[in-house]
């Protein structure tokens, strides 16, 4: 489970600047996008646990993830406190984003067209994310870079719906699942050879289901045995 910081005696965030990662986040996708689909956990069940507690979250979330260096975290992170007001604002775009990525890719993951608000949702970023965009030289050619012009707290944004756009545009696009689980719904990329992986993590969700066919099948023999005891 996450741990959160406090807020001080004033009412802003402390903030440990020596440990940028006091959240730990699990990790069951290979595309950032649907990772951060995953940040709500137990999604399906009637009292889902918010990951994203607040702004500090959101950028260990984005650290944890790689695409965050450590000195812009920690920049961010140290902008938050005269701030508040406009992190909590990003936050709230943070969430709103990822309740749509998560509905997109379910409803692809079930064979349905996503919603079209959505989809807008998804736009309204890209729009930034276009403009933000360049081709760098490197080594090996060239490569896409951010610009580094633009300083604001919702830039971190910007990574997770390129994610959610290169997924969308790619041929693994047909690979996205949702967990089979019923109080799950994580999503994840299903990379398997026969493309029948059910869980987003076996360890967890496909170790449970297995225990509750075994319970059933073991409380059917029961019910069947004492069954026939009572017919002697």
């Amino acid at each position: 489970m996450s741990q959160k910081k406090q807020p001080d005696a004033g009412g802003k965030l402390a903030i440990d600047s020596s440990r940028m990662d006091p959240w730990h986040f699990g990790s069951s996708a290979p595309r950032v996008c649907l990772d951060f689909a995953n940040t709500l956990d137990g999604r399906l069940t009637a009292h889902p646990h918010e990951s994203l507690t607040d702004y500090a979250a959101l950028v260990s979330w984005s650290q944890q993830a790689g695409i965050l260096a450590e000195d812009t975290a920690r920049r961010l992170t140290e902008e938050v406190a005269p701030r508040q007001a406009v992190a909590a604002m990003v936050l709230e775009c943070a969430i709103a984003l990822r309740e749509a990525l998560y509905r997109i890719f379910s409803a692809l993951a079930r064979q349905r067209s996503p919603q079209t608000t959505d989809l807008d949702c998804l736009n309204a970023i890209l729009g930034e994310v276009l403009a933000a965009l360049r081709i760098t030289p490197t080594a090996d050619g060239f490569a896409w870079d951010w610009t580094s012009d633009y300083q604001g707290l919702d830039r971190l944004l910007w990574p997770i719906a390129q994610s959610a756009a290169a997924l969308l545009t790619s041929d693994a696009l047909h690979t996205v699942r949702e967990c089979a689980a019923p109080n799950c719904g994580w999503l994840f990329l299903d990379t398997s050879r026969n493309h029948s992986r059910r869980w987003c993590d076996m360890k967890a969700c496909g170790n449970r289901a297995k225990a509750r066919r075994h319970y059933e099948r073991t409380k059917q023999v029961m019910e069947k045995a004492t069954g026939k005891s009572n017919q002697r």
